[in-house]
């Protein structure tokens, strides 16, 4: 006869540790929403991409993390085992230089975007600047680019300033930033009266900007490149084409970014 108080009591038990064992959920795989997609990014990029990412985060689900600083120091990040999927740089060369090294997909390399330089001046600081030789101005005690040694905005800045004849002259006064970011904000504190950013973070309440000619220095061609190490490289490869897509290119277009295939309408346009 069967003992029906322990039968009972048998069945309670195994319901109890069903209970009590935790649910099996299924691991994330290369495609899905949750797979977090890990960027180097040019200090020139840090507001265009930001609204890119945030846009194509919102229309795949997948996060898009991104690394901000000069391009040479991201590179050099890679080139000692950062775990980047995707190098925006502010540069083409430093792109070529790691696929030679073979840490970039060489079939990944794509250019995204032509860079532009300006004459920033601190609004509160009480002087004016509109070309290159007014950063000579005895009102002007320094005067903030980005590091040239790194920075491709600080290359660009060095050049224009020899183009011009004052990079002599400027010795004194410069004030270097780690990034073209960083550069900024020198500016923007007024830790620096005047300097040299590029266009696309220039537009901030604290400056005043006037566009500097293209033809002083060497064409800053931005280039971006899949990290070979990449766990995700189908994944930062959609996200380059979304960047050169068309909803892309409009944001990049919006940040003064000259884009593949398109050339500036003018040369020079003060700020409005």
């Amino acid at each position: 006869m069967v003992d029906h108080k322990k039968y009972w009591l048998g069945v309670v038990l195994l319901l109890s540790l069903s209970a009590c064992r935790p649910a099996t959920t299924p691991a994330p795989t290369a495609t899905s929403p949750s797979t977090e997609l890990t960027v180097a990014a040019a200090a020139d990029l840090q507001f265009a991409f930001t609204d890119l990412a945030a846009a194509y985060e919102q229309q795949t689900g997948r996060k898009v993390t991104l690394t901000f600083g000069s391009t040479g120091q991201l590179a050099q990040q890679i080139e000692n085992g950062a775990p980047f999927d995707l190098l925006a740089a502010a540069n083409i060369q430093y792109v070529q230089d790691l696929a030679d090294k073979k840490l970039v997909l060489p079939d990944s390399i794509a250019l995204y975007a032509q860079g532009r330089i300006v004459v920033a001046v601190n609004r509160q600081s009480g002087v004016t600047a509109t070309t290159l030789d007014d950063l000579l101005s005895a009102e002007i005690k320094h005067v903030a680019i980005a590091n040239p040694a790194h920075a491709p905005y600080g290359v660009a800045a060095q050049q224009a300033l020899q183009s011009a004849g004052v990079w002599a002259k400027l010795q004194d006064k410069l004030v270097f930033g780690e990034n073209v970011r960083q550069t900024l904000q020198y500016i923007q504190t007024g830790d620096a009266e005047a300097g040299i950013v590029a266009l696309s973070v220039a537009n901030v309440p604290e400056i005043t900007w006037t566009l500097i000619d293209g033809a002083l220095h060497q064409p800053l061609d931005q280039a971006l490149g899949v990290v070979t190490s990449s766990p995700h490289p189908n994944l930062a490869r959609d996200f380059v084409a979304f960047i050169n897509g068309q909803f892309g290119r409009s944001v990049m277009r919006r940040y003064g970014f000259i884009l593949p295939g398109e050339t500036p309408i003018v040369q020079s346009v003060p700020t409005p």
